[in-house]
């Protein structure tokens, strides 16, 4: 008996991994292909990012109603709903390459933006629901069969190895299908993804149909629903926790999403990389989501003796030090790193020195997520699922500090907008010192 439910448990490990990989595939098409929109419109960042805003805006909409999904129809069902959701969102950004284009929507300062932009915003948009039911199902999952504490954390960081596998290819083969950007770039460049992301979806939702997933939150039967006498918002350390997430997701996108506008942008006001440079950027981008992965790899092994809280000290502090150098060195300091050409295909880019203090910053944002949820669910018991829906709505934040950081960046340029991530960084520190002490006790949880 012990044995059976040992081998459903590695079953269900092994979907939830494979789950995590999805999230950041569907996610991570957004940031590279809002190059082609920004420019489109001329450079203009903001709008090249809006596909991110309208990705992660779905969290807020749907963070609370994915975690009651969660308890009335179980992980299993909540998955494969989310599944069809991504194959719809998807299918509709592929739209967006032909339907409405070329047909002028409004005029704004100048720039023409054209309805199929609308269609490919939409299209993001519900693929923000999918990705956001998919993690609601998957964080509080892999807690759970690690056994909550450094082992849930463990199991945490070890999906999130793949997550970040799966996001390192993504902008690497975005940045290669567009190559150099030109005023023939069109989302039509970049639909062999999406047609791939619809493929890996429709197996995910067969794979998953045949697995036998535990559903401890499951509501059966006739039974009455047991009464909440409180909420995972009279927990301190959780609600210090939710805004820690609407940050941290800010900064895992902002880094690499501002640096590959910078690192494309081939005006007086950008990196200044010679030859393919949205295939550059994407190549270099690629390598912060690989060392996310390294990082997660790294932490899953060391989770075990070392605590969460002090992984979030260490990794906050040493991201605050990687930026802040990035910020300060001119873009006239410049290093060779592994980029991609089209025609010659790996190549030694020179780039800005700042792009390797950005990029050495996904070894330290890969054990964040796991860390603040792991720290800000501890001690919930029977809320955690609840906490789960609103973690989830607040990753709303991948949207929208993205978007204030290219507005800043407009202004006072690519390099000043990450004082913001500096800013963000010290608040995540302030959380493992000392926000993350579970200061509620008293209450209930059984």
């Amino acid at each position: 008996m012990t044995t059976t439910k040992k081998n459903g448990n590695i079953i269900a490990i092994i979907a939830m991994f494979f789950i995590f990989a999805m999230i950041s595939f569907v996610t991570n098409l957004a940031a590279p292909i809002g190059t082609i929109w920004g420019y489109q419109f001329e450079g203009n960042g903001v709008l090249g990012m809006m596909g991110n805003m309208m990705n992660f805006l779905a969290y807020l909409f749907m963070g609370i109603p994915a975690g009651n999904l969660l308890v009335k129809i179980g992980y299993k069902k909540t998955a494969l709903w989310a599944m069809a959701v991504g194959v719809v969102g998807l299918a509709v950004q592929y739209l967006s390459s032909f339907v409405g284009a070329n047909v002028p929507a409004f005029t704004l300062s100048g720039i023409t933006v054209c309805y199929n932009f609308f269609v490919y915003l939409l299209g993001a948009f519900i693929c923000g629901f999918c990705v956001c039911m998919l993690n609601t199902v998957v964080n509080p999952m892999l807690n759970l069969l690690g056994g909550g504490g450094n082992k849930g954390n463990q199991l945490l960081q070890a999906g999130g190895a793949l997550n970040s596998l799966s996001a390192t290819l993504t902008p690497f083969f975005v940045g290669a299908l567009i190559g150099s950007l030109t005023p023939a770039s069109t989302m039509g460049d970049v639909t062999p993804l999406l047609w791939i992301a619809m493929g890996v979806f429709a197996a995910a939702f067969c794979i998953i149909s045949f697995v036998d997933i535990p559903e401890p939150h499951l509501h059966k039967g006739n039974g009455a629903k047991e009464k909440m006498e409180h909420s995972p918002w009279n927990f301190r350390h959780t609600v210090l926790g939710v805004i820690g997430i609407f940050i941290y997701v800010g900064i895992e996108i902002g880094i690499p999403g501002t640096l590959n506008f910078y690192l494309s942008d081939q005006s007086a006001t950008g990196a200044g990389v010679a030859g393919d440079a949205s295939a550059i950027a994407g190549a270099i981008v690629a390598i912060y989501w690989l060392l996310m992965l390294v990082g997660r790899t790294l932490s899953s092994v060391i989770a075990g003796k070392v605590s969460t809280g002090t992984q979030l000290i260490a990794v906050s502090a040493v991201a605050i030090v990687l930026v802040i150098l990035a910020i300060f060195f001119p873009k006239e300091n410049t290093l060779y790193m592994p980029g991609y050409s089209i025609e010659n295909g790996i190549v030694m880019a020179e780039v800005p020195i700042s792009a390797l203090f950005l990029v050495l910053c996904g070894l330290c944002t890969s054990v964040m997520w796991g860390g603040i949820f792991n720290l800000a669910v501890e001690g919930l018991g029977k809320y955690t699922a609840q906490a789960s829906g609103i973690f989830m709505m607040m990753v709303v934040g991948g949207g929208i500090l993205p978007l204030i950081q290219q507005a800043i960046a407009k202004g006072a340029g690519y390099m000043n907008s990450y004082w913001l991530i500096v800013a963000a960084l010290a608040y995540l520190l302030y959380y493992g010192l000392v926000g993350c002490k579970n200061v509620n006790k008293d209450i209930p949880v059984d």
